[in-house]
């Protein structure tokens, strides 16, 4: 099979390139292991997914966000970052408008949505299929999929997850981060009410987030050393209710579980490179950020919209140069972050006694910089192209 450009990973980065690349008069194949089946109707997997007003954009201007009903995202009004027992609290408020900071919205409703949109275009989609071999020549690639069938390709661009399989079948190493923690998430219901305010909790052997979802309910984040997260999902519901209520010390009253929990190991992950001959980075594959910063799906939808954009720029969609301006631009984009948001997850879980003094130390200065707390909001709200880049300071995914 020839196509021009092969996208391995139909997850969301994936179908957000293909969505970009409609009527670009480039045959747009993307492989993936998983059926059909399961990304045209995803399960729910626990994560709510934290979108930039840029990542709105995005996903307007692909034509997906028309495809999330309303009622399936909640808007995150404010944030604020609670140290152990401290009284104080580092806030992120919107501004005079009272426009929300972002929105919480379903990652399988994000991914459904951009499913719908893409299988609206001219794209071709193998599901079913996993990849086994990658061989990259400077004329063209080709990927060979289980069962022996070759599909070759001017360009062949990995969003497969941050464990990528074709990031090491091209050749191209990755800074991994295993933080040695567990995160659990789930939905649970609550009495009081939580403001659409986000909350995070850095307490002893834990950090622990509220993200506010419609209702009386929120997704409880939940970062635990990996035996302690172990007993919190071997659990009862009624036991796991009444443990998050206790380590969350009833700021929001009794909860109780509202469906499914789902247990994530914490790694972060950064490729060498982002492009190489014939072969580009997206999503995960290239940038897997811890969650405490919720920049992850973000920048995977901001990536696929310059890759696109080089993509577009000629005549020949693996053209080295267009790569090397994609990789340039990505790096500039995320490295920073990736680096600033790995420090501060290794402070916030160092329990010694140096560590919580400077978590208080930073949040107090935070507390009382209201010129920073602003810039930093001006930052999460801006409009696209004046480098709005963060939304919240609560995990998300």
């Amino acid at each position: 099979m020839d196509t021009d450009v092969a996208i391995i990973g139909a997850g969301p980065a994936g179908l957000a390139l293909a969505c970009a690349l409609a009527e670009s008069g480039l045959r747009i194949t993307l492989l993936e292991r998983a059926p059909e089946a399961a990304i045209a109707a995803p399960a729910f997997d626990g994560r709510e997914i934290a979108l930039t007003h840029r990542s709105q954009d995005i996903l307007r201007e692909l034509g997906a966000w028309a495809r999330i009903p309303e009622a399936e995202t909640a808007p995150l009004r404010e944030a604020k970052v609670v140290n152990g027992a401290s009284p104080l609290a580092l806030r992120f408020a919107p501004g005079r408008d009272g426009e929300p900071l972002g929105r919480l919205v379903p990652n399988q409703a994000i991914r459904r949505a951009l499913y719908e949109t893409a299988a609206g275009t001219e794209a071709r989609l193998l599901a079913g299929r996993a990849v086994t071999g990658l061989s990259l020549a400077a004329d063209g690639a080709t990927v060979t999929l289980d069962g022996g069938e070759a599909v070759t390709a001017r360009l062949v661009i990995a969003a497969d997850s941050r464990f990528s399989e074709a990031r090491r079948r091209a050749g191209i190493g990755a800074a991994m981060l295993d933080f040695g923690r567990t995160m659990i998430v789930a939905r649970v219901a609550h009495e009081a009410p939580h403001g659409g305010v986000a909350t995070e909790w850095f307490g002893h052997g834990q950090t622990i987030a509220m993200l506010p979802l419609n209702g009386a309910m929120s997704s409880v984040v939940l970062t635990l050393p990996p035996t302690e997260a172990e007993a919190a999902m071997a659990s009862s519901d009624e036991e796991f209710g009444a443990e998050v209520t206790r380590r969350f010390e009833s700021r929001l009253g009794p909860m109780q579980l509202a469906g499914t929990r789902h247990a994530y190991p914490l790694v972060a992950a950064y490729a060498h490179r982002f492009a190489g001959r014939r072969f580009a980075l997206l999503g995960d594959a290239a940038v897997g950020m811890h969650p405490v910063t919720a920049h992850g799906f973000n920048f995977g939808l901001s990536g696929a919209e310059i890759l696109a954009g080089e993509i577009r720029r000629g005549t020949d969609p693996g053209a080295a140069a267009g790569l090397a301006r994609y990789a340039a631009a990505h790096r500039r984009a995320t490295l920073p972050l990736f680096l600033a948001t790995n420090a501060v997850a290794r402070l916030y879980s160092d329990d010694r006694r140096p560590a919580r003094l400077a978590r208080t130390a930073l949040i107090g200065a935070g507390a009382v910089l209201a010129p920073v707390r602003r810039a930093i909001v001006a930052g999460l709200m801006d409009a696209r192209g004046k480098g709005r880049e963060a939304l919240k300071v609560a995990p998300g995914r």
